[in-house]
This record gives structure tokens, C-alpha cells and sequence, in this order.
């Protein structure tokens, strides 16, 4: 049986395929593909992400034990394949639990479906669950792209 990290690979690379092909209305409407450089090494790397575009800034919400997003601390420059067009942008992280739950609260603000999967309910008055809010930034962290030109 193949390990989960195999099959990762296997389903990123078939996404990653899909967003550069004709076909990438499918998923581009809220996929993207992030290059990065790495630090050290100077050697790009590609993933996927979901995102959610506010303006001239993309959120994407990542979990800490991924590592891709590493390469962002401090700011960087990076590619993004958006809606199959090539775009520059810096990318910024945020990882205080504070802010990751500010920014997971303009996340779920624009795609409310999704506080489910984040296990965010909420209140009586229709708001977002701040405690909830809260319990679900713990182990994940914001990636905030500014556009350029």
C-alpha cells in the first residue's frame, strides 16, 4: 500500500498538471500554484494551494507541519499560477495564534462554508465563534500574498 506522503505527491503533481493545462477552470477558481525559492538551496518549489483572493491580496491557510510556506518567513518574492495567468507577489506569514485567528476570520468572511471544516460554528447573533476561531489557528499559519503591479 502506498504511504499518505506518496500519495500526496502523486495528487499534487496531477493538480499541479491540471492548473497548467486548459483545463484549469476546474480548479483555479479557488487553486493556485505558489513557486518559492528556497532559502538555502535557491531551487524553486511548486504546490498547490486553496486560496481566497481579496483584492490585491491572496490568504491561503496552511498547517504548521508543512513546509513549503518556510521559505515566506521575513517576506519573499514569489510566482503564482492565478486563474492560469502568471502573477509576482510577496508573501508574508503569519504564525502568532492571535493572527492566524484574525486572519482565518476574513478567510471564513469570504467562504463561510468552509468554517465547518475548520470546526468554527456559529453564535447566536449569526458571528463567528471566537472561542472556535481560536482552537482551530492553533497548528496552522496564514500566508498573505500581496499582488504586484
Amino acid at each position: 500500500m502506498a504511504s499518505r506522503s506518496s500519495l500526496m505527491k502523486i495528487g499534487n503533481a496531477f493538480i499541479k498538471m491540471l492548473l497548467r493545462s486548459l483545463f484549469h477552470p476546474m480548479l483555479s477558481g479557488n487553486m493556485m500554484l505558489v513557486t518559492v525559492k528556497g532559502k538555502k538551496s535557491g531551487k524553486p518549489y511548486t504546490t498547490p494551494v486553496n486560496y481566497v483572493q481579496d483584492g490585491d491580496e491572496i490568504r491561503v491557510v496552511s498547517q504548521c507541519d508543512r513546509t513549503w510556506w518556510r521559505n515566506l518567513r521575513g517576506g519573499a518574492d514569489t510566482h503564482l499560477l492565478l486563474r492560469g495567468r502568471e502573477v509576482q507577489a510577496k508573501g508574508e506569514v503569519v504564525e502568532d495564534q492571535k493572527g492566524v485567528a484574525e486572519q482565518l476570520s476574513l478567510y471564513l468572511a469570504k467562504i463561510p462554508k468552509m468554517a465547518r471544516y475548520f470546526g468554527v460554528s456559529l453564535t447566536q447573533d449569526g458571528q463567528l465563534n471566537r472561542d472556535d476561531l481560536f482552537k482551530a489557528s492553533s497548528g496552522r499559519v496564514f500566508i498573505i500574498f500581496k499582488l504586484k503591479g
